[in-house]
């Protein structure tokens, strides 16, 4: 308990830069054996551990540093995979320094544990090694229909089908995953770790119905009168937009769009071709993990230059540091304290410069956060070939949700019960970011497993 004196932080390695931006292989190296027993090490076994509190999905954190820092693998693994569904994948994704690293202990002036490149090891590790996840098959006779095969929809497929309910997962994409698969670009997720998960799932006895939108396709009353119950995770793809003239220009982009088609590039299918940003500025205006995502594919795809518009400054930028901090090592260029005001178009209609405004930081509002104020007569323009919008997601509220008594709240979120997760129409449950507005991944997660649990207790209590 006292390694972290003699032992500093370690970071996973990191491809060199002029490697990575070649192409789209994740950039992160897994731990060995050794790199993650000696990290876990450090881990103090507070009394109150900050870091599993942090964790939206209560992760036994310090059991299994203390697992696999004893070098007992298998036992690290079974505490890993019980309340997260996909721990390999939090380990690359979550934004660990802002929740379980953020928390630990260790931070005041030692350096947190590198604890998601451990819980990727684990898993990783454990899956070489041949380990499985314990799912009993098909015991029962009751079928869960999952709308969504996002983080939220798999996560709830996870759990039912861990207590041998039956699930039929519906999903409008040719391929499962959703967010994982077609928002996350591979450099951060290789998609081979997704599809791993999905077999895992089927092979436990998921049925997967790709390329069937609920509403259109198939009737939801059909689904619903042929299953006992219902989990909705359709995810929160409407993008917001910044309300200024000029960006419904036809080379004004959204960030989703943009990632999507180069993922189905990426998979060598077909994509619409206006998404080549070779020998081109761009720019891109937001400050999120997505926003993060557009830069550094466009790098990738060859851009002259992309820039990153946000209002605020770095600290303040609601994404993930490291993700930031990995958009700086590639080339991106980043103006902050300005705010986008016109987009600036030529004769043809084409966006050809954004104008912003200079901003600064205010009075903190009731959240502790300080307000972004425009400084008035600051207005100038930034050259443009193209524009990215990266400004978050708002629900897409499907119509068979108040067809079917589902009510929504003002901004389309699904109005759910805070324990149960059931909506307004008994025996039909939500969860992610359709319920909570566009959100992390892990939070997703929790949610899938806690109206799963729900769903469980309702059909076999």
């Amino acid at each position: 308990m006292r390694e972290f004196l003699f032992t500093e932080r370690l970071e996973a390695s990191k491809r060199l830069v002029f490697e990575r931006t070649k192409d789209f292989g994740e950039i992160y190296e897994v731990f060995d054996k050794n790199e993650a027993s000696s990290q876990g090490e450090r881990c103090i076994q507070c009394g109150d551990p900050f870091c599993l509190n942090k964790c939206p999905l209560h992760n036994y954190i310090p059991q299994w540093l203390k697992s696999i820092a004893e070098k007992d693998l298998e036992f690290a693994f079974k505490l890993s995979n019980e309340p997260s569904p996909f721990p390999e994948v939090m380990g690359r994704v979550c934004p660990h320094d802002k929740l379980c690293e953020g928390d630990c202990t260790l931070n005041d002036g030692h350096g947190a544990i590198t604890i998601g490149s451990i819980e990727t090891h684990i898993t990783e590790e454990g899956f070489k090694q041949g380990f499985k996840l314990d799912f009993p098959g098909i015991t029962t006779d009751k079928k869960v229909a999952v709308i969504g095969s996002g983080p939220a929809g798999l996560s709830a497929a996870t759990y039912l089908l861990r207590s041998g309910i039956a699930v039929t997962m519906y999903e409008r994409s040719d391929r499962a995953g959703g967010l994982l698969t077609y928002g996350i670009p591979n450099f951060k997720l290789d998609k081979k770790i997704v599809e791993r998960r999905i077999k895992l799932l089927e092979e436990a006895g998921l049925k997967l119905v790709l390329n069937c939108e609920v509403g259109k396709d198939v009737d939801f009353e059909e689904i619903a009168n042929t299953h006992d119950a219902m989990f909705i995770g359709v995810g929160s793809t409407k993008a917001k937009g910044a309300g200024i003239v000029g960006e419904k220009a036809p080379n004004v982009y959204l960030a989703m769009d943009y990632l999507t088609n180069i993922q189905r590039k990426n998979f060598k299918l077909s994509y619409d071709k206006k998404f080549d940003f070779k020998d081109l500025n761009v720019v891109v205006v937001g400050g999120g993990d997505t926003a993060m995502d557009c830069l550094r594919t466009a790098k990738r795809e060859g851009a002259r230059s992309v820039t990153c518009l946000y209002r605020r400054d770095a600290y303040n930028m609601p994404g993930s540091q490291k993700e930031y901090k990995n958009a700086v090592e590639e080339g991106v260029n980043f103006t902050f304290f300005v705010s986008p005001k016109e987009i600036i178009l030529n004769e043809e209609g084409r966006a050809v410069a954004i104008e912003v405004v200079k901003t600064n930081l205010g009075a903190k509002d009731a959240g502790g956060r300080q307000k972004m104020e425009e400084v008035r007569g600051s207005e100038f323009r930034i050259n443009a070939d193209l524009i990215i919008m990266s400004l978050g997601f708002d629900p897409a509220v499907p119509s068979f949700l108040h067809e079917n008594g589902i009510e929504t709240n003002s901004w389309g979120g699904i109005i759910v019960d805070n324990k149960t997760y059931e909506t307004t129409t008994a025996g039909i449950y939500a969860g992610g970011d359709c319920f909570r507005g566009a959100d992390l991944v892990v939070r997703a997660a929790y949610d899938g497993r806690e109206a799963a649990r729900s769903i469980v207790h309702s059909l076999l209590k």
